[in-house]
């Protein structure tokens, strides 16, 4: 059991049949009353977010969440097959499961899938990635003097604005977290 006193980052709990993640908290004690603690959690279910407040004394079951790394292999309709390194077991999710992630990986990428109670709900792909730029429009060569950003599709078909002398081929690390691009791999 864990209290709301003793929520953190990262916290998991069950409540109400549903597992949580708590995504922000802040330990409030007001002038007058008793103390609470505000919190943001997320349904690691369905991704639901809801502000709620606690009293510091309420007790809740801890939830356990497995998290395992595993390889993406390929999709087959509307099935994407991740295998275990160590097992080499098949583990097929359906697409809603994935459909974040999907941004960011193609075959053979490693990703961490997370488990609770033995079933697969959660595909997160790692921090930094690199990725081929497929298309955008042709780079100005030595246009230093203004800033800006541009439209590309990477290979997964994702879209991100990159800087101007981004061209179509070059490979670049782009942040999973926010789907921002961080730095120019080749040339």
């Amino acid at each position: 059991m864990i209290s709301a006193g003793e929520f953190r980052k990262g916290s998991t709990f069950e409540m109400d049949g549903k597992v949580y993640v708590v995504v922000d908290f802040q330990h409030v004690k007001p002038g007058k009353g008793a103390a609470f603690v505000r919190t943001k959690i997320r349904n690691v279910i369905t991704g639901q977010i809801l502000e709620t407040t606690f009293s510091p004394t309420d007790k809740y079951p801890v939830a356990v969440i497995e998290r395992k790394e595993m390889q993406y292999s390929y999709n087959d309709g509307d099935l994407y097959y991740f295998m275990d390194m160590q097992t080499y077991e098949q583990l097929p999710l359906n697409r809603e499961q994935v459909e974040e992630a999907l941004n960011f990986i193609k075959e053979e990428s490693m990703v961490f899938i997370y488990f609770y109670k033995g079933q697969p709900f959660s595909v997160e792909p790692p921090n930094f990635v690199e990725l081929e730029v497929t298309f955008t429009e042709p780079g100005i060569q030595g246009d230093t003097a203004k800033a800006g950003n541009k439209p590309a599709t990477l290979e997964t078909g994702y879209s991100i604005m990159v800087p101007l002398f981004i061209n179509q081929g070059d490979i670049i690390r782009v942040d999973t977290r926010d789907g921002t691009y961080i730095e120019r791999i080749n040339k």
